[in-house]
């Protein structure tokens, strides 16, 4: 479980992230959504130590993640940021095994090359280990990232906006890998996204955040209704059922 208690982040005299209580339950997929500003990539930063925090704690599977050693925290939780750029030429193999790095520091063993031929083969990489990062597509860099993620073996992972940029099928094709580590592997799968019917169709939970608070939470059933978006984004929606899931088709 991931526990929040009070989180606040202050830039100067701005409050990006106000007062944030939330737990977010061990195993399965949870979304944070909102509009443009509302926090969600803050907070996802504190509760990977990326940022530090204004106030408040925050626990992760029991670790106070302010007094655990670096090293420690990385074998438990893993985070894949927004921006991802390489000043190095790698290899889709190199950047899938840096998510090793917490257990081996760079040196590789024939269990580590397992976990790295495993990630990759995972998101669906095999035949492309010795291609260079820039002379892949977006979806396909993307996955290599997520596999690098993946390879760090953690039982926490968080994705911050994974599906910036990418087209509907490779969008798809990443939310279904999420899902599956969640089911498969009992992952405990934190995400941004952007799109609210991607969190409808694949998450069990679902925050909504809006000026640096929650506003609501719950599982899609009871998240994806019209005065909840209504009041999260300032939107009239349709909401439908379609293969029991509800999604938005329309907004006025």
């Amino acid at each position: 479980m991931i526990k929040v208690n009070g989180v606040s982040k202050d830039y100067a005299n701005l409050r990006v992230v106000d007062d944030v209580s939330v737990q977010i339950p061990r195993g399965g997929v949870t979304s944070i959504v909102g509009p443009n500003g509302a926090g969600k990539s803050t907070l996802l930063g504190m509760i990977s130590r990326l940022l530090p925090m204004s106030a408040g704690s925050v626990e992760v599977g029991g670790l106070d993640i302010a007094r655990t050693d670096t090293a420690e925290l990385a074998r438990h939780l893993s985070i894949l940021r927004q921006d991802n750029h390489l000043s190095l030429r790698l290899t889709v193999q190199d950047v899938v095994a840096f998510g090793r790095y917490p257990h081996t520091h760079g040196r590789l063993t024939v269990q580590d090359r397992s976990h790295v031929e495993r990630a990759m083969a995972y998101l669906n990489l095999n035949g492309l280990e010795q291609r260079f990062l820039d002379e892949l597509s977006g979806g396909q860099r993307q996955r290599a990232f997520i596999a690098m993620v993946l390879c760090q073996d953690t039982e926490y992972v968080l994705l911050d906006e994974p599906l910036n940029s990418l087209d509907m099928k490779n969008a798809v094709d990443i939310m279904k890998v999420m899902r599956r580590a969640a089911d498969q592997l009992h992952k405990t799968v934190v995400m941004v996204l952007h799109d609210i019917n991607f969190a409808s169709c694949y998450s069990d939970l679902i925050i909504g955040m809006r000026n640096g608070k929650v506003l609501h939470q719950g599982p899609p059933q009871t998240f994806i209704q019209p005065p909840v978006l209504k009041e999260l984004y300032g939107l009239d929606v349709v909401v439908h059922e379609w293969q029991n899931n509800r999604i938005c088709v329309h907004y006025t």
